[in-house]
C-alpha cells in the first residue's frame, strides 16, 4: 500500500469512526430523556419469582395499571424526563417488545408501567417516543426453567378513549375475554383496557394443538370525535427460539357494537 492509499483508507476509517461516534452521541442525547426501572441491561435469573400477569381491573379501566407488588422481572417501567405537556392520559409511545410493536400510554407526568411474562434468555425492550425520543434495554434471564409463552396474541388500536377487546377462542372451545381472563387450559388474557390503545395481551406456554380464533369487538366509544379506529392483531408462536413466527393483521372499526373475527389459524 502506497502513501496515497494509506492516507485515502486512513480518511475513510476516520471518516466512518466519526459517523458512528456522532451517531452514538446523538442517540445517547436522545436516550437521556428517557429512563428505565425495569427492565435493566444484563444478567438476571428470575428462580422463584411470583410475578402476577393479570390486572385487578377497576372500571373504568383508564389505563394498563401494573399490579401492587409486581416483580421487578415481570415489569417494564420508567419516566420520561420533560415529557411532552398535554391531557391527561393523551400521549402515547411505541413500546417494541422482542421485536412486536405496541401502544404504550404514558402518564402526564411522563411515568410508564405495565406488567409483561418475559422468558428465558435474551430479551430486548425499547420506548419510542411521539416526538422521536428512544432508548432500548437488553438483558439475559439465565433461569432456564421459566415457562415460556410459547403463544402471543396483541390487540393494540390507533384511538384514545375508544375500548376494543380482544377475545380468543381456543381449540377446545374456550372463551377467553375480558370477564373470564384465566381458562382452565392454561391462556390467559393479561389485561382489559377501557379508554385506548391496549395492548391487550393473551398468551399460553403450551397451547393446544387446533384451530383458533380472534375477534375483536368494538365495545364502546367515549369520544367526540369520528367512531373510526384500527385494531391490530399481532400473534407470535415459539418466540424467542429458531421457530419464531410472528403475523400482523389490521382491521378497521367502525362503529361500537361491531364484533370482527379478525383471524383464524392453526397450531398444528
Amino acid at each position: 500500500m502506497n502513501a496515497i492509499q494509506l492516507h485515502r483508507c486512513f480518511s475513510r476509517d476516520a471518516l466512518v469512526g466519526f459517523a458512528l461516534a456522532l451517531g452514538a452521541f446523538t442517540s445517547a442525547a436522545h436516550a437521556d430523556t428517557v429512563d428505565f426501572t425495569a427492565p435493566l441491561n444484563g444478567w438476571r435469573n428470575s428462580a422463584g419469582d411470583q410475578a402476577r400477569y393479570t390486572q385487578d381491573v377497576h372500571y373504568p379501566a383508564v389505563a394498563v395499571s401494573t399490579p401492587e407488588g409486581q416483580s421487578v422481572n415481570a415489569l417494564i417501567a420508567g419516566h420520561i424526563k420533560a415529557a411532552p405537556k398535554a391531557r391527561p392520559g393523551t400521549s402515547v409511545g411505541t413500546l417494541v417488545v422482542n421485536g412486536t410493536p405496541m401502544p404504550q400510554r404514558i402518564e402526564e407526568d411522563g411515568t410508564f408501567s405495565r406488567p409483561f411474562a418475559f422468558g428465558a434468555g435474551s430479551n430486548g425492550v425499547e420506548l419510542r417516543t411521539a416526538d422521536g425520543t428512544r432508548k432500548r434495554v437488553q438483558f439475559y434471564d439465565a433461569y432456564t426453567g421459566k415457562t415460556q409463552a410459547r403463544l402471543r396474541i396483541v390487540l393494540a388500536w390507533d384511538t384514545d378513549g375508544t375500548d376494543l377487546d380482544l377475545h380468543v377462542v381456543s381449540p377446545d372451545g374456550v372463551h377467553t375475554f375480558y370477564a373470564d381472563r384465566v381458562a382452565p387450559n392454561g391462556g390467559a388474557l393479561d389485561v382489559d383496557v377501557t379508554t385506548g390503545y391496549g395492548p391487550e395481551i393473551y398468551s399460553s406456554a403450551a397451547p393446544l394443538h387446533g384451530t383458533y380464533l380472534v375477534y375483536v369487538n368494538y365495545y364502546g366509544n367515549g369520544n367526540s370525535g369520528s367512531d373510526m379506529t384500527v385494531a391490530q392483531v399481532t400473534i407470535i408462536t415459539d418466540e424467542g427460539t429458531p421457530n419464531e413466527k410472528s403475523e400482523t393483521v389490521r382491521a378497521p372499526m367502525r362503529k361500537p357494537g361491531e364484533l370482527t373475527l379478525v383471524k383464524r389459524f392453526v397450531i398444528p
